[in-house]
């Protein structure tokens, strides 16, 4: 019972990340801890991530910035290696709160960039993938700090859902061989991710009239909606520890 209702979840959070390009994580988070156990729950939603951006990329495929993804990709994979390897060095509460607080910020930040009009080029998503890549690699989900600069990169609906996607499926490959040759993704955590990320998928494939629909200064309200929730979470979830 308790499996089919993550199950369920997974459906929902699926569907929320395939409108707004993320979310999945923090949703199925909570849930993974609390079946699971925190010790299983990290690899499990490493592989689910795997599906749920590989999905999102299926489902807007014609809409992919590759050169946005390589400038992004080629530095965000070692990045969350590196990042992987010193996940158990640094206290969870912490990067928590930090990241909490960083969240909200991006709020402000992608309308003082929107306001001036400041525009990303691919040196810089070179670099942000280099920071983002790094912090990925030690905790469970950053999803929420690539939404501002993709957006200032001039990328909107399935165009960001799809190049957001690709990018983040490289990063959290690149953790998923790291952890593997760590010895800490067994086969069992790997079949029950690739489960969960079965209902996630079908999520993503549900989220695609939705985003159809939607206005593009609407979608950019719901990101930001979604990165204030993320970030009171994190906050909770520090304080909480």
């Amino acid at each position: 019972m308790d499996f089919a209702l993550v199950l369920l979840l997974g459906l929902v959070a699926g569907t929320v990340g395939g409108v707004v390009g993320f979310g999945t994580s923090i949703m199925l988070m909570p849930a993974l801890v609390l079946v699971f156990g925190p010790r299983e729950a990290v690899p499990i939603m490493a592989v689910a991530s795997i599906m749920a951006n590989a999905s999102r990329v299926a489902v807007w495929w014609r809409d992919v910035h590759w050169p946005a993804v390589a400038a992004y990709s080629v530095t965000a994979m070692p990045a969350a290696a590196l990042g992987a390897l010193t996940l158990l060095r640094l206290p969870p509460g912490v990067v928590e709160a930090v990241l909490g607080v960083f969240f909200i910020a991006m709020i402000p930040l992608r309308r003082w960039m929107a306001a001036r009009q400041w525009t990303l080029r691919l040196g810089h998503l070179a670099l942000v993938g280099a920071v983002v890549g790094y912090i990925t690699g030690i905790v469970v989900s950053t999803g929420p700090v690539n939404a501002p600069f993709f957006l200032a990169f001039g990328l909107v609906k399935g165009a960001y859902l799809s190049t957001e996607a690709l990018g983040s499926l490289a990063v959290y490959v690149a953790k998923a061989i790291t952890f593997r040759s760590l010895g800490a993704l067994p086969w069992d955590a790997v079949l029950k991710g690739l489960i969960i990320g079965s209902a996630i998928t079908a999520g993503s494939f549900l989220a695609k009239r939705v985003v159809l629909k939607l206005e593009p200064e609407k979608f950019r309200l719901l990101i930001e909606g979604l990165l204030l929730t993320a970030g009171l979470t994190l906050l909770w979830a520090a304080w909480r520890g």
